[in-house]
């Protein structure tokens, strides 16, 4: 069976309304411009009514791939296994050359990669390094030790025996949790574990969710309505005493309620359920109380359930403690990780509200040891990150390096070509599991040769041995700041210093923060200050030691007098020694 063309032009769309607007025009951008009609192989016995989707793009435009896979996709059904084979056969099939590559969906990637897209890029070219791998692919013993469980803390024992507990289940070193729950509150307690101990400070002035059951001490006159106005009162600052039982200092201190809903009233029983959504360290023991008080009855707390900690909320892999006991079981006894690694999550799993900074591969292990992220460190950014904003740095894996304050906004990412971008505030990655990257220019290769020859000394300092072309070509920016504060307090003679006496509140507004290093030599010199007087004085009481006469009149002790008595007691001492 032989292709027969058919054409598709303006003249037929005309005719044929259901082949639909199908003209082509070869530039979208020239209003003029009409492209050649297009012929298309079509199969003999094929229902032309099938053309009607065949719409290519927007525009109308038509491709050959596009027309050939409609054709595959829209006659199967009508066409019988060998006339399908022959189009197959008849076909250009192939994946051309496109300019534009296909949109990346990163909608289901995990944790802190997900709509990694979105992202804006400052650039897209770094030299990934073979260190590092993704959070959920970590082996289990570093998956453990970098890991958080989302707990349902058990009524009765408290927070801290709990923590005690899941320490010595899991065998590891050390445990913390996101805030403490009273011995009879039940709910959400985050447990971290070794390397995510470092979140429990963030985690813990996280905002909290509850839901608590109240009684009242009498009915209530407005019944349900009184209760949801009264709680709707007590929303925003609020002033709070902890209770008489508390493990804190009973002073007064504001909180913060930013919602709250009445859930159930039951008016017989004097029992209401509510939800509230308040600061870290809010006590709703005494919310309780104020709202009994609003309502002129009375009230206490019968019950309380903590629902969400942070991001974190009761539906997130909740686990129970027999949960923890059983997963380490199954791993002790049959080596099976499923039920280990489903029970501990990673720690990213807490940072994913965070604004995030993507960087590469090599500025990482700079960023561990403390360093700020500069410019050139920088590969993507979120698009509305504000300035002295808190922001997770990130690896390309999606491995958490640190958390950061943020010294640009978005617009500054975007315009500067060098300067700050992020100072730490909390790093979380290890030192050297990325290789260091640093010193590698070729000045600081000649630097490193040079004190390995002795010819700076180990802080890379001159020394005698330094040869004279380094001192004059090497410029060490600290040790410049220090000469030039010395010419500026030390002058060489009067006429110098007269001359220098106008200029003097000039240098002195521009070395008006002095360094670290000023402040420890100031300390040192005011302490040698200190110290020299009182041998001073000392001196001077042991002069002028008084005896007193025969007469009774004390006077100052002669040289002969001091010298005889020291020659006295000397005596004494060497013949105590000898006996």
């Amino acid at each position: 069976m032989q292709p027969t063309p058919f054409m598709i032009d303006r003249k037929q769309a005309r005719r044929r309304p259901d082949l639909g607007n199908c003209h082509i025009r070869h530039n979208p951008y020239h209003r003029n411009y009409r492209r050649p009609p297009l012929h298309l192989p079509l199969p003999r016995g094929l229902p032309k009514i099938l053309v009607a989707g065949i719409q290519g793009t927007a525009n109308g435009r038509i491709d050959p791939i596009d027309y050939h896979l409609h054709i595959s996709t829209m006659a199967s059904s009508s066409l019988s296994a060998g006339q399908v084979s022959e189009l197959q056969v008849s076909g250009d099939f192939a994946i051309k050359s496109e300019a534009v590559a296909p949109k990346l969906d990163t909608s289901q990637w995990p944790l802190l990669l997900k709509n990694y897209d979105k992202l804006l890029v400052r650039s897209s070219h770094f030299t990934p390094i073979p260190s590092g791998v993704s959070p959920l692919k970590r082996d289990l013993q570093t998956y453990v030790k970098s890991g958080v469980i989302n707990l349902d803390k058990p009524s009765n024992p408290s927070s801290h025996e709990v923590v005690a507990w899941l320490k010595r289940i899991l065998r590891v070193e050390k445990t913390g949790h996101s805030g403490t729950l009273d011995p009879k509150v039940t709910g959400c307690l985050i447990v971290c574990i070794d390397r995510a101990t470092r979140l429990v400070k963030s985690q813990q002035g996280a905002g909290k969710e509850y839901v608590c059951v109240v009684r009242f001490h009498d009915k209530v006159a407005g019944g349900e309505q009184a209760v949801a106005r009264a709680l709707e009162t007590l929303t925003g600052a609020l002033f709070q005493r902890p209770p008489l039982i508390s493990a804190v200092k009973r002073q007064l201190r504001v909180r913060t309620i930013y919602e709250s809903k009445l859930v159930e009233y039951d008016n017989e029983r004097n029992l209401g359920v509510f939800w509230v959504s308040c600061e870290a360290g809010t006590y709703i023991r005494t919310l309780c109380v104020h709202l009994g008080l609003l309502l002129g009855v009375g009230a206490h707390m019968q019950e309380l359930r903590r629902v969400r900690s942070g991001i974190t909320g009761e539906n997130d892999d909740i686990v129970s403690m027999h949960d923890v006991l059983d997963a380490q079981w199954v791993y002790d006894n049959t080596r099976d990780e499923s039920y280990l690694r489903r029970v501990i999550r990673p720690l990213e799993s807490l940072l994913t509200n965070f604004k995030r900074i993507v960087v590469k591969d090599s500025a990482v292990n700079a960023v561990c040891y403390g360093a700020k992220l500069m410019i050139p460190g920088l590969l993507r950014y979120e698009a509305d990150i504000e300035v002295h904003e808190e922001v997770v740095l990130m690896t390309t894996k999606g491995e958490a390096i640190a958390i950061g304050i943020a010294m640009m906004s978005t617009v500054d990412l975007a315009s500067c070509d060098h300067g700050v971008v992020a100072k730490i505030k909390r790093c979380i990655m290890n030192r050297d599991l990325y290789p260091r990257r640093w010193g590698l220019g070729p000045k600081a290769q000649e630097k490193k040769k040079m004190i390995k020859k002795g010819e700076l000394d180990k802080y890379g300092k001159a020394n005698e041995a330094t040869p004279s072309d380094w001192k004059k070509g090497y410029v060490d920016y600290n040790a410049a700041s220090d000469a030039e504060g010395l010419v500026a307090t030390q002058p060489e003679s009067s006429a110098m210093a007269v001359d220098a006496q106008p200029a003097a509140p000039a240098q002195a507004s521009i070395t008006e923060i002095p360094s670290e290093s000023d402040k420890k030599r100031k300390r040192k010199s005011e302490a040698a200050e200190d110290a020299a007087p009182a041998v001073e004085a000392d001196g001077e009481k042991k002069k002028k030691k008084k005896v007193k006469t025969e007469d009774g009149v004390e006077r100052e002790e002669t040289a002969e007098e001091r010298a005889a008595r020291k020659a006295e007691k000397k005596a004494k001492k060497e013949a105590k020694a000898a006996a």
